[in-house]
């Protein structure tokens, strides 16, 4: 499976606000975009300046990819998906990346960030309707029950992050078991999302 490897707080900087892709670290002093608002490398103070509108919306794509944490052949694809189903294509293309099962996961709690939800999925620590699933970006359905396996339900990690972590569950999901399971109660509406993304100029690169 391909996936980004770099410097992940590069990404925050890049796009010039937090992205939350470190979990606690991104509400610290330690998060490095608190000391150096500006884009990374040698020209990085030089790009504060107003762009182009090509430009704005190139950043507004590369920021919902990178929140969601796909790859641009990835994300390419989910848009071609969306454009063939009925409805608003930018609200179709959110709904489908949040009806990833990773970030069902992140939602629930059990990952302080959407990369390490991902790790629970990819070690085998989550099940759907009872069955385990490796595959981060399988799509949920309405009614499907999301869960950790009983064994995982120990792990420190998960723990401490229902015990810590200050995440208020989506109204489409439903929490049962403690918080170690959550229902697809009902699809997403963009009211609903709350990704800072303005999803209409992605739809708008795309379509050029």
């Amino acid at each position: 499976m391909a996936r980004y490897t770099g410097p992940v707080c590069r990404l925050c900087r890049r796009e010039k606000m937090k992205l939350f892709l470190k979990g606690p670290k991104c509400d610290s002093m330690k998060c490095p975009i608190e000391r150096r608002p500006y884009p990374p490398g040698e020209h990085g103070r030089d790009r504060m300046r107003q762009g182009s509108e090509y430009l704005t919306q190139l950043r507004e794509k590369q920021k919902a990819r990178r929140i969601y944490g796909l790859l641009e052949k990835q994300f390419a694809n989910l848009y071609v998906e969306a454009t063939r189903q009925p409805g608003i294509t930018g609200e179709n293309l959110l709904r489908m990346l949040e009806l990833r099962v990773d970030n069902a996961a992140f939602r629930a709690g059990w990952g302080a960030s959407r990369a390490q939800a991902r790790q629970l999925v990819r070690h085998g620590h989550v099940t759907v309707n009872g069955k385990r699933v490796t595959i981060p970006s399988y799509r949920l359905r309405k009614g499907d029950v999301v869960a950790l396996k009983e064994g995982s339900r120990r792990l420190i990690v998960v723990r401490h992050n229902l015990d810590t972590l200050d995440r208020q569950v989506p109204p489409w999901l439903e929490t049962a078991a403690e918080g170690f399971e959550v229902t697809v109660r009902d699809l997403p509406i963009r009211e609903q999302i709350d990704v800072p993304v303005r999803e209409q100029l992605i739809i708008e690169l795309y379509s050029k």
